[in-house]
């Protein structure tokens, strides 16, 4: 049975993903998180926009869930105070990611998506140092 171009692509997005992931530093680990995390924003606000409740939710969780992942990877003993702002914007982040989701507010996915933009930027500019 040949696989659907769906279901191809599909396989290959999993495949890939994988081999991105098993050939990672930390600090691309990280690249890789954020930029799901913010494809997981784009992809609720789409669900949003549709009235796909239950779609929209399980993508703002497993948002939220990336970046759980991302505070708990925070190294308190590297910079305790730089390593606690993050702490508090990734609180932040998450309970607004929360708020989107309850009150169906698309302004609010922008604005966690535009922050965790650019901490992604930032994190991405320092990659030759690391």
């Amino acid at each position: 049975m040949t696989p659907t171009g769906a279901a191809a692509a599909q396989t290959y997005q999993s495949i890939d993903t994988r081999s991105n992931i098993e050939d990672a530093s930390p600090h691309r680990l990280i690249q890789l998180l954020m930029e799901r995390a913010l494809a997981m924003i784009g992809v609720a606000r789409g669900h949003m926009e549709r009235s796909e409740v239950q779609r929209k939710g399980s993508n703002i969780s497993g948002a939220i869930d990336i970046i759980e992942a991302l505070q708990a990877s925070l190294n308190h003993k590297a910079d305790a105070r730089m390593s606690e702002n993050f702490d508090a914007l990734y609180a932040y982040m998450m309970r607004r990611l929360l708020e989107a989701n309850l009150h169906n507010d698309a302004a609010i996915l922008n604005e966690v998506a535009g922050l965790l933009s650019e901490l992604k930027e930032a994190w991405d500019a320092i990659a030759d140092q690391v």
